[in-house]
């Protein structure tokens, strides 16, 4: 399987399903952290804006065999993100060391190619001009621009704290494409109280997602379509996995290099 681009240095999530309550916390420090106003309707989920969504799943059978899951839903950052390919101004783009999908709002002129694209819902349509009551506003992160009406959204890694560990490295003679993991962490994995979420360079060896992601109960989501996500998740329950992709009957659940689409790569 190509990618779309090589980058020495991967930023991505493991998020152990087994470990989320579905508390929130990551969404609420989401929306906060990156300036996500608040909206008058959110139960209108065609017109809400999320950067982070925490679905709720179930395995479909009655007490007391009944098992609930929750699944946050972050950008998954693909490798091959078919939402590039599609935007015809260059609005987003995945060309940064780091492997970020940049969302750039002042070339988006809204036409949405990217959320047909996506197939994982993470991009939202900003349907409102942005409003924040009272003195909401004076809590406003400094480090990121609000968007107007009539763009596209989604979930940046919290692009701002890497770009701000990246200068700091600099200013200390180290190198910013050797960042330690607890120089550059999302806002959500910050937020977690059970340490569900764990953010880190898959590349680096000495970043806890690189072991993470090769355990035998990882996986990702709709792996078989050849996006390349960096978003892994854990669960040790089967019918989890198995949620993960559209499987048939007959299939079982593997590892990367054991799922069919993947053998040419």
């Amino acid at each position: 399987m190509s990618h779309f681009k090589d980058f020495t240095v991967r930023y991505g999530m493991v998020i152990d399903l087994d470990k989320c309550t579905g508390c929130g916390a990551c969404m609420m420090s989401c929306q906060a952290e990156n300036n996500v106003a608040p909206q008058e309707d959110a139960s209108n989920k065609l017109r809400a804006l999320n950067w982070l969504k925490v679905y709720r799943l179930s395995n479909g059978k009655d007490y007391p065999e009944h098992e609930t899951v929750f699944l946050p839903r972050p950008c998954m950052q693909c490798g091959n993100p078919s939402c590039v390919s599609v935007c015809p101004v260059v609005a987003t783009d995945k060309n940064e060391e780091g492997g970020i999908v940049s969302q750039v709002t002042p070339r988006c002129i809204g036409c949405r190619y990217c959320m047909a694209s996506c197939p994982y819902h993470a991009r939202y349509f900003n349907w409102f001009d942005p409003y924040w009551p009272g003195d909401l506003k004076e809590a406003l992160s400094p480090d990121v621009s609000t968007r107007p009406r009539g763009v596209v959204e989604k979930c940046s890694f919290c692009h701002h704290r890497l770009m701000k560990a990246k200068n700091k490295a600099i200013a200390n003679g180290e190198d910013p494409l050797a960042l330690p993991e607890e120089a550059y962490q999302t806002a959500c994995t910050e937020a977690c109280p059970n340490g569900a979420i764990v953010f880190g360079d898959l590349n680096n060896p000495e970043h806890r997602v690189y072991e993470l992601k090769q355990s035998p109960y990882a996986f990702r989501l709709l792996e078989r379509l050849g996006t390349d996500p960096q978003v892994y998740y854990m669960s040790k329950r089967e019918w989890v996995r198995r949620l993960g992709d559209n499987y048939l009957e007959h299939e079982e659940t593997g590892k990367p290099e054991d799922i069919i689409f993947n053998k040419s790569h």
